[in-house]
């Protein structure tokens, strides 16, 4: 009898335990999506900032996808505006044969974006990364990022956090990342943004200072 309470006692408490870390997790999920939202804003009635930074996403073969061609679309579209007088693309370059941010780059000239106005970020392995970078190796303070709504808004929070001062712009031309499985894959990462945030760990690199007052052409790799 008694060991039939104890494994209801603990069949009990694990799965209360088990529901209090669902809660947790929801809520700080809508918290972190909450105060990201707050600072979403559209090409028409953004400020003036230091740079804007386009997030990378996946290439092939030196060809960038229509999803971050998306976000380079925008961030062409807010420089010619004067939002901005340079642009960062940070991206995943820790590999010679995957290269996000020189195929960004590329975009953006074909398209008549000067040389000197195009910084690279050659570590943005992840968006915290990214965030960092733009403030501790381009001097950012003011920024203004662009990606997929999803993302932008998480991208805000760790802005924030570390902070910036954000605008999040977001792409959702061709790839809206409206889905449900989307949305169910970004509650683990606004988790991981609230803690990276709160925490505030070293990005995996982070190298000399590059002054976005500068030239671009001093990322040149």
């Amino acid at each position: 009898m008694q060991k039939k309470r104890r494994i209801k006692k603990i069949v009990f408490w694990t799965g209360a335990l088990i529901l209090l870390g669902i809660l947790g997790t929801l809520l700080v999920s809508f918290y972190v999506s909450h105060v990201g939202t707050n600072y979403l804003r559209t090409p028409d009635n953004v400020e003036r900032a230091d740079a804007i930074l386009v997030l990378g996403a996946f290439v092939r073969g030196g060809t960038v996808s229509p999803m971050l061609a998306d976000r380079l679309d925008v961030a062409f579209l807010l420089y010619n505006r004067g939002a901005a007088r340079k642009i960062i693309v940070s991206g995943d370059h820790g590999r010679d044969d995957y290269d996000e941010v020189n195929a960004m780059r590329s975009y953006l000239l074909a398209r008549g974006v000067p040389s000197e106005d195009i910084f690279m970020d050659h570590a943005g392995f992840n968006t915290y990364n990214s965030l960092y970078r733009a403030r501790d190796v381009f001097l950012v303070e003011k920024v203004i990022i662009v990606s997929q709504k999803s993302h932008v808004i998480r991208a805000n929070y760790i802005g924030r956090a570390l902070g910036l001062q954000v605008a999040g712009v977001y792409a959702d031309k061709t790839y809206p990342y409206a889905t449900l499985s989307y949305e169910l894959r970004e509650i683990p990462a606004r988790c991981k943004a609230f803690l990276d945030g709160l925490f505030q760990p070293k990005p995996t690199y982070l190298g000399e200072v590059i002054p976005i007052s500068g030239s671009g052409e001093a990322t040149l790799d």
